[in-house]
């Protein structure tokens, strides 16, 4: 069970997209600007989207570039090279469901969704590229189709702040939301997936074609206080996805054990789960300077390529 408290009320997300880009502007890209020296290739681009040419494995290459069939006909592992374009579509799949509405009331999970999703747009509008987004309740969607420009990061950013989040019968189930970004998306793009995971199983498959075609970065929103309870006796704690609640001594040695197992064994699952995608997770927090998780997120891709 995703446990929530009455104690951590969510506020609504400010209505003023301008502001939130402002201070995003000020506060966040002028520090990335200084710390990545304006090289948000790491970041941002992946292997590239045009075939160029086919050359002889080297032992740095990327395994997932090989060509499988010359490498057969050839009996010598040949990968894929690629030329990368200038501009690119970049899409944002978003998991609006009702647990990311989770956190301090100022700094739940939506709000600094908001503040990931409105720098990257950002960043990459401001570099001549187009992003899009498909935005997913956990009931249904609706999807942003790819400008460019300010007024589209602004568009995005008005629509993460709409309260439309599901109704809060049964859990989310994520497959959806990865099955339309993977029959929509047909030109190779790169896709950033934001959610929390709290999901119903058997969205690994459509994650992994969705990885298979394009240039995908998944990050994972979280809130320490959703893995632990403070020992502060009798409370009412709630289910955020089903609405579920259940009166709990929060100060009993057993139930805190249990919820710590359970908080264990959802953690394997889900890592189970990207390792049968093939998929790596980076993991945004409420309580991290998003100016650090990004540089975070930058070096390990940068590493992860090697």
């Amino acid at each position: 069970m995703n446990v929530s408290s009455p104690m951590t009320p969510s506020r609504s997300p400010s209505s003023m997209p301008e502001r939130i880009l402002h201070r995003l502007d000020w506060h966040v890209i002028r520090r990335l600007d200084g710390l990545l020296q304006g090289n948000y290739h790491t970041l941002f681009y992946g292997p590239g989207l045009d075939f160029a040419d086919l050359r002889e494995y080297q032992p740095e290459d990327d395994i997932r570039h090989i060509d499988w069939n010359v490498t057969a006909r050839l009996n010598e592992i040949y990968v894929r090279q690629y030329y990368e374009e200038r501009e690119i579509t970049a899409w944002f799949l978003l998991d609006i469901s009702r647990s990311m509405a989770f956190g301090p009331a100022d700094r739940t999970k939506q709000l600094v969704m908001i503040d990931l999703a409105g720098t990257l747009a950002r960043l990459l509008t401001r570099q001549g590229n187009r992003v899009g987004a498909m935005l997913y309740n956990g009931t249904g969607g609706r999807t942003i189709p790819p400008l460019g420009g300010q007024k589209q990061v602004l568009r995005l950013i008005r629509e993460l702040g709409r309260e439309d989040g599901g109704p809060g019968i049964g859990e989310t189930d994520l497959k959806p939301l990865l099955q339309a970004g993977h029959n929509t998306l047909k030109r190779r793009s790169l896709v950033f997936l934001m959610s929390d995971f709290f999901s119903l199983p058997g969205w690994e498959k459509p994650l992994a074609l969705l990885n298979r075609r394009h240039d995908l970065v998944a990050i994972r929103l979280w809130d320490r206080r959703e893995d632990e309870l403070p020992a502060a006796g009798m409370l009412y704690v709630e289910d955020s996805e089903t609405g579920e609640q259940v009166y709990v001594d929060t100060g009993d040695p057993v139930f805190r054990h249990r919820l710590q197992a359970a908080v264990a064994a959802r953690e394997t699952a889900l890592q189970e789960s990207l390792n049968r995608a093939g998929v790596d997770l980076y993991a945004v927090s409420t309580d991290d300077d998003l100016v650090q998780a990004l540089v975070r997120m930058a070096s390990l891709r940068k590493r992860r390529r090697r």
